[in-house]
């Protein structure tokens, strides 16, 4: 019987807790995405300050690991910054999207494995489908529509490669372009 007399505090609190988990929240800070003020799946529209967050997010995310799911905007800034769907401007020292990428990817090394489109600026960046401007000592991508400046420029793409070694390779030194 007293078990019973719980029952309704407990339904209470989870469907609370529950409906709180939905609606967005203006800041986060994390030390984990477990171990957080907000749930990971909550999005935060404002200010997110991390050792580790991962939120889907619009506004500024600072920290050490930074991880923006689901369609996110604004601006991060960290070592490692990790994005899903992104628009916005992404500086760390590790930048790495799994989806559409809008805006800017600034660090040591880039990449993105959607369609990005924008300027990655770098020592090292990497895309697989790219519109736009690479800057780095290395710059890569599978597909290019756009144009790349720096030591080593590959676009894979590039008619010249499929009749090499009679013509020039993707790969060229200072400058490479695709349209």
């Amino acid at each position: 019987m007293k078990h019973i007399k719980f029952l309704p505090v407990l339904v209470a609190t989870t469907l609370c807790t529950h409906l709180h988990a939905a609606e967005p929240a203006a800041f986060q800070a994390s030390l984990t995405p477990d171990i957080a003020i907000e749930a990971k799946d909550t999005r935060i529209n404002g200010l997110s300050l991390s050792i580790w967050g991962q939120n889907p997010q619009s506004g500024v995310a600072l920290g050490f690991v930074n991880g923006s799911t689901g369609q996110s905007k604004g601006f991060t800034w960290g070592l490692v910054n990790y994005a899903e769907a992104y628009n916005g401007v992404t500086w760390g020292f590790v930048n790495f999207s799994t989806g559409e990428f809008n805006g800017w990817q600034s660090g040591l090394f880039n990449y993105s494995e959607g369609p990005f489109y924008g300027l990655q600026s770098g020592w090292i960046n990497v895309s697989q489908e790219f519109t736009g401007l690479q800057i780095g000592l290395v710059n890569y991508a599978t597909k290019l529509d756009g144009v790349q400046v720096g030591f080593v420029n590959v676009a894979l793409n590039n008619p010249w490669f499929s009749e090499f070694p009679d013509k020039l390779a993707t790969g060229f030194p200072i400058v490479n372009w695709s349209f």
